[in-house]
């Protein structure tokens, strides 16, 4: 397993503001007012634009993303508007609207059901830079996210592993893909990079329902799938945690929890009690502060006149900074609790306590 150091969020901030105090700022970039958090040092300029897609999917949008965002750019002496659309396409596009009403130097956007990209447009007709964050969207200068192919791709050997594990043959398997909602422009890529190792394997799917980031959906859609498949399962490619979770409830209620692989991804409270519970092969896990300190230093780059250099680009040509993501399995579950990004107390409760014991964890140092 991969291993990574996160450094606090609070040195990394410290460490951007020291590398660009000696650069210029944009003299047109001056802030024209609004709701703001953090003052810009003296003869700073310029403002951070931020909207995140929600508070449901996942708790490191307002937990993790935004408080790291913001101290990141706020040390490096910029302002910081940001709001989060809590679901809602239409709200996204008012906090968008009262943001470039209100002036902003770069925008940093996490789309949702593709409400970015309109916001995208207005940006750019201004001049204005624009960040496509974790998920891609179409029209924006820059993508920062984790590497989306290989996290399926780590996906997809989960399954691997987990059949060769119950001595069944990879070709012949009955391999169930639950997949994520396609109006994420990253599900294709977690999609595709699964297929690549699950193919290359003998894979082939026995079933492939519409999917969606929603565990009761992926839940009802795996059952009509069992069901169709007279109740044979060898092994399921869930797109994430909470879609794996789903999964993991059916297999459950038919006396295959634990003996099936079944993969996932965002190294979730739930999804990482799965894995120590042997209900889910592994997850892939994408700490927050990696993916949001490669994109804080790309906004304070833009902020400060600069050009940055990007070397990787998606297949549309959008300069791509990608992240790398850690396959976690057993293992691997203590440094998610190392790092901060989920607690002994939260992980070891219950029946989880005999399998944490066993896998040696403990709280964080």
């Amino acid at each position: 397993m991969k291993k990574i150091n996160i450094l606090s969020f609070a040195a990394l901030a410290s460490a951007s503001a020291l590398v660009l105090a000696g650069c210029s700022s944009d003299p047109d970039g001056e802030p024209t007012g609004g709701a703001t958090s953090g003052a810009p040092e003296p003869g700073a300029s310029g403002r951070a634009c931020i909207i995140l897609p929600d508070a449901a999917s996942s708790p490191r949008w307002e937990n993790g993303d935004r408080p790291a965002l913001e101290e990141a750019i706020t040390a490096a002496g910029f302002e910081v508007a940001i709001d989060n659309a809590q679901g809602d396409t239409a709200k996204y596009a008012t906090i968008a609207d009262q943001m470039l009403t209100e002036g902003c130097d770069v925008m940093l956007l996490v789309d949702h059901q593709g409400a970015a990209v309109t916001v995208t447009e207005k940006a750019k007709a201004q001049g204005i830079p624009v960040i496509a964050y974790d998920r891609p969207i179409s029209g924006a200068d820059y993508y920062v996210s984790f590497d989306n192919f290989e996290v399926g791709a780590m996906q997809g050997q989960m399954v691997v592993d987990g059949l060769a594990a119950n001595g069944v043959d990879a070709a012949s398997a009955v391999v169930v893909y639950i997949g994520g909602d396609p109006a994420d422009g990253n599900a294709a890529m977690f999609h595709d990079g699964a297929v690549s190792v699950m193919e290359a394997a003998g894979i082939k799917p026995a079933a492939e329902p519409d999917g969606k980031w929603d565990g009761e959906w992926s839940a009802t859609q795996f059952e009509q799938a069992l069901t169709d498949l007279g109740g044979k399962v060898d092994g399921v490619w869930a797109a994430n945690d909470t879609n794996a979770g789903g999964v993991i409830t059916i297999l459950d209620k038919n006396g295959l929890a634990g003996k099936v692989p079944v993969s996932g991804q965002d190294a979730s409270v739930a999804g990482l009690q799965n894995v120590l519970l042997g209900f889910q092969t592994g997850t892939v896990y994408k700490p927050f502060q990696v993916e949001a300190e490669a994109a804080a230093n790309l906004a304070i780059q833009l902020l400060s006149g600069e050009t940055p250099t990007v070397d990787k680009k998606l297949d549309d040509g959008t300069p791509f900074i990608a992240t790398t993501p850690i396959d976690v399995r057993k293992d691997g579950v203590q440094q998610v609790i190392d790092d901060g990004n989920a607690s002994y107390d939260e992980i070891c409760t219950g029946d989880v306590k005999a399998a944490c014991d066993e896998a040696g964890l403990k709280p964080a140092a």
